[in-house]
């Protein structure tokens, strides 16, 4: 449940029109919640507004926040394009869930719609004195709120789209996703043993990648009916025709066009991959920022050198022992399901930039490095992929490299690899 409402709400997130939505129904609602202290007995003690001041300060808010929102879309849009074409189209989902600025855009258009509610209620004598102290006290409380997410957004927005804090934010994402997986490795289902004979195979009947897997809803089905399912694709994999998502163990296979289409609506199927329980994703949108760095047109291989030390610290993350209290319990014992492999993580991350910088000696030792330091967390299986990779990485940048003085520095960084 948990899971299911934090993938709603991230895609609430990136849904532009959610907040400030909210943000203009709490401010039309203020407006006329001032109407109801008139009804109480602050009349008598609050002082006496003058209904001018009021409509001032009303008039200079609706006449100067639908210019700073309309120049605020415009500042988000060309952010939102500086990332997609100097980092990766991939992030712009993170991008444009950037908290400040739609919180930026929210309160500058909820002070707008609450100034001109208020300037019509004002002119048509709505308040009463009382009434008068409680809207004007909540003009002076948007006025400030307004300079102050103002003053906010002026920092952020210098911010937003830069190449650094794309890179910030798709690393924070993928950390968060590997911190789950690592956690929970198969979502709490119990492991994929041998699969029977009789297992039949269950495809979408949509064309997409798995974007979540409901476990909870598949457990209860699987108890239901008395079989047993084997996942097949994970989050991130692609649904198509002649691809299985997932085999159905039962003795005899007998299912139905029903019992196919609730075991198909767990899976959630979309057009895009997300983030939310996808590592893989952030790993392949950072390799795709650190290969077109390294492209002729951008030549920028010190992007690339600090996403591979965002990789090491990523997959140290995911080589750290989980605590006893995180450990994962087999809650879904009729839903089996693979673990994520190491070495495909591995090639979403390094691949593409060992390809792409094999020609460039600072790029291909840096690898080298990173892999050493991979290798020497203490963990086999992190240790065996690291070490391969980093085998593959030394021969793309041998035959690459033409300078005999870069071929020496290069084996010497790579010597932890060799055969022993």
């Amino acid at each position: 449940m948990v899971n299911r409402i934090r993938f709603f709400l991230n895609r609430l997130r990136e849904r532009l029109w959610v907040r400030p939505l909210i943000f203009c129904i709490l401010s039309v609602t203020g407006a006329f919640l001032a109407k109801m202290v008139d009804n109480t007995i602050m009349g008598r003690v609050v002082p006496e507004i003058n209904p001018e001041s009021i409509e001032t300060l009303l008039a200079i808010i609706a006449s100067s926040m639908l210019v700073i929102s309309t120049f605020a879309v415009a500042s988000m849009l060309s952010a939102y394009a500086a990332a997609s074409s100097t980092a990766t189209p991939r992030s712009f989902s993170l991008v444009v869930s950037d908290d400040v600025s739609q919180n930026a855009l929210s309160t500058f258009i909820a002070a707008f719609i609450f100034s001109i509610v208020a300037l019509v209620a004002l002119k048509n004598e709505y308040y009463e004195k009382a009434g008068h102290f409680a809207l004007f006290t909540l003009t002076i409380i948007v006025f400030a709120w307004v300079i102050i997410t103002f003053l906010r957004w002026v920092d952020q927005i210098a911010r937003l789209g830069r190449l650094a804090t794309t890179i910030d934010k798709v690393e924070k994402a993928t950390a968060a996703a590997m911190q789950r997986q690592r956690c929970v490795p198969i979502l709490g289902g119990a492991p994929v043993g041998l699969r029977q004979d009789s297992n039949q195979a269950i495809y979408g009947s949509s064309i997409g990648y798995v974007q979540r897997i409901d476990v909870d809803a598949l457990q209860a089905y699987a108890e239901e009916t008395g079989i047993r399912i084997i996942v097949s694709a994970l989050p991130g994999a692609f649904s198509a025709p002649g691809r299985a998502i997932a085999y159905v163990s039962s003795d005899p296979v007998d299912l139905s066009e029903d019992d196919i289409r609730h075991i198909e609506k767990a899976f959630q199927i979309g057009n895009d991959r997300t983030f939310d329980e996808d590592p893989r994703f952030g790993l392949i949108a950072l390799s795709e920022i650190a290969s077109r760095a390294l492209s002729p047109a951008v030549n920028d291989p010190g992007t690339a050198i600090a996403i591979i030390g965002r990789f090491v610290r990523l997959f140290a993350l995911w080589a750290e022992p989980v605590e006893e209290d995180e450990k994962q319990t087999i809650e879904y014992d009729r839903v089996a399901v693979p673990e994520i492999s190491l070495s495909d993580m591995f090639d979403d991350a390094f691949t593409a930039i060992a390809r792409d910088g094999a020609g460039t000696v600072e790029v291909a030792t840096r690898l080298q490095k990173a892999f050493e330091s991979l290798a020497s967390l203490g963990v086999t299986s992190l240790r065996d992929v690291a070490i391969r990779h980093a085998r593959l990485a030394r021969a793309r940048a041998e035959n690459a490299l033409v300078a005999p003085k870069d071929l020496e520095v290069l084996r010497k960084v790579a010597k932890f690899a060799n055969p022993v």
